[in-house]
């Protein structure tokens, strides 16, 4: 996986990753960080972009945030 630049959500450092599918698209992931520790998601749709993983990844984190559904 490769790792995208890290953005600020709220309290939160939210990090996408891409990296490709056996199905020759791309996967999605995303690093949400507060303090010293991180939670890593990792999604099943698959993209034909690295960018759009990259998007779908950064949305997801987003509104996991903003839903407050990362306890």
């Amino acid at each position: 996986m490769t790792p995208s630049i890290p953005h600020q959500v709220g309290h939160y450092i939210v990090t996408p990753f891409t990296g490709p599918a056996d199905c020759g698209r791309f996967a999605a992931s995303v690093s949400v960080r507060r303090g010293k520790h991180d939670r890593v998601f990792r999604f099943v749709p698959v993209f034909r972009s690295a960018a759009e993983a990259t998007r779908y990844a950064l949305g997801q984190a987003r509104q996991l945030v903003a839903q407050n559904q990362l306890g």
